[in-house]
């Protein structure tokens, strides 16, 4: 069983930055690849980011690649969510997740059915 805790929304104008955080519980962290995930009024939750359990790989979506950037502390069992250049349309609520066999599988998924933790989500609004 893992526990995750997103923290870092909240508002904020177009182009600016916001860090999204994810706190996990769980003895086995260090072997969980952590995908970020978000989910935009009236839209299907898609894939944004994700980080490979040693940190060594990651994964973006074409919509964010170059603005958002994943990264992980196996010692704090943190996942980290940079976000910078934000636009209006990464307006939603974003949700980390782990994929606890991430170790042995050896990739990254990009689908909700690769992780099996969710977190609750943290809301981010951007305006124009």
């Amino acid at each position: 069983q893992a526990r995750l805790v997103e923290s870092g929304g909240g508002v904020v104008q177009t182009g600016g930055s916001l860090r999204l955080s994810c706190a996990v519980s769980s003895r086995n962290f260090k072997y969980y690849n952590m995908g970020w995930f978000r989910q935009a009024p009236g839209k299907e939750r898609e894939f944004v980011a994700a980080i490979s359990w040693s940190g060594e790989d990651t994964l973006y979506a074409d919509s964010v690649k170059g603005r958002f950037t994943s990264s992980r502390d196996n010692t704090e069992n943190m996942v980290y969510l940079q976000m910078n250049s934000l636009k209006p349309e990464d307006t939603a609520i974003y949700s980390c997740a782990a994929d606890s066999g991430g170790q042995v599988r050896g990739w990254i998924s990009s689908t909700e059915r690769g992780y099996d933790y969710w977190g609750q989500g943290t809301r981010i609004t951007v305006f124009s």
